[in-house]
């Protein structure tokens, strides 16, 4: 399934799945449905709720069994495509552009690998820019920078002038648990999405000196992720992935998730001491091409204007504006207005 998060209006967030045809069935309306007129089941609605909730971290927290239901939802819309409302009177399927797209999940917590590829570390060196990564680091994301696609990030020209970008494989992970085994940590993964994990490298170049970064990439609407979660029948091997990111058309970074020094499911092992909660997500590390690295990085820093690109193969394209802290206090100003 390619699972997405969708707003019908209002902020009113629902879960879906998107239908060969391009088409969004939202999937807690589409598995009431199928318990109501396939298995004649009379509290349709009330189980509904409870296996195919409208909220994705609630249905990846439902494990397999949530998710083998939310499949049987979207297989049973897709054989009964006349019916595009739902008995509440919902609309049940919506054509693409009808409704807005946002971040799939909102993850409780959001663990952050860097220096996974040992391009970005080398070309990190010869940029005079890193410490040692042996293979690989983590931390935190701040899991409120978290935006949708096509929502803009806010260039905060007071804090930085070398705004930068990092193409990234994710990984939602589907169950609970904790001292998890490489072998075993393939049942944990729920699917793949893409993450932007925009970088103020002014700021990091500083933290850098203590050995430890966060703020840099922390800040508000730096987490672009989307824009859906591809469930793993789907892909069947995420460590051969075409790798792409553009600014403007132009192609920046370009590589294969199969260049990463340690393996997904090796990473899913060696964070899991720290404990996992369903829906929790991990991202894998960047891949070079940087504006930081390059031979001419003020050139190719973003700024207001921009429009960024990411795609990853069998998972889409995940594109953002940028947008100054101007244009972002004027719209808030609006909305409060």
């Amino acid at each position: 399934m390619r699972l997405v998060t969708f707003d019908r209006g209002h902020n009113d967030l629902r879960i879906g799945a998107v239908n060969p045809a391009g088409n969004i069935v939202d999937l807690n309306l589409a598995y009431e449905l199928y318990l109501g007129e396939a298995q004649q089941e009379g509290a349709a609605a009330r189980m509904a709720a409870a296996r195919v909730p409208a909220d994705m971290r609630s249905l990846f927290e439902g494990g397999d069994h949530s998710l083998r239901a939310a499949k049987d939802a979207l297989q049973y819309a897709m054989n009964t495509p006349a019916r595009v409302t739902a008995p509440s009177g919902h609309t049940l399927i919506y054509a693409p552009g009808a409704v807005r797209l946002k971040a799939p999940i909102q993850p409780r917590k959001f663990f952050h690998t860097a220096g996974n590829f040992r391009e970005h570390h080398e070309e990190a060196q010869k940029a005079g820019f890193s410490h040692p990564v042996l293979p690989w680091i983590v931390f935190f994301q701040n899991v409120d920078a978290i935006i949708g696609p096509d929502e803009p990030i806010v260039y905060p020209e007071h804090l930085t002038q070398e705004l930068d970008y990092e193409l990234e494989l994710a990984v939602v992970l589907k169950k609970s648990g904790k001292h998890v085994t490489p072998e075993q940590a393939r049942d944990y993964i729920g699917g793949y999405l893409i993450f932007n994990d925009i970088t103020a490298r002014d700021i990091q170049r500083q933290e850098m000196k203590s050995g430890v970064f966060s703020f840099c990439k922390g800040i508000d609407t730096f987490c672009p992720l989307g824009p859906c979660i591809v469930t793993p029948d789907e892909m069947p091997n995420p460590q051969k992935l075409a790798m792409k990111l553009r600014v403007n058309g132009q192609l920046r970074q370009e590589s294969n998730s199969s260049k990463m020094s340690v393996t997904i499911p090796e990473i899913i092992s060696h964070y899991s001491p720290m404990g996992y909660s369903a829906g929790d997500v991990l991202s894998t590390g960047t891949v070079s091409g940087v504006a930081a690295f390059s031979a001419d990085p003020k050139s190719l820093f973003l700024k207001p204007g921009d429009v960024i690109e990411c795609e990853i193969d069998g998972i889409g394209i995940l594109r953002n504006p940028v947008i100054s802290w101007q244009q972002a206090q004027a719209g808030r100003a609006a909305n409060a207005g």
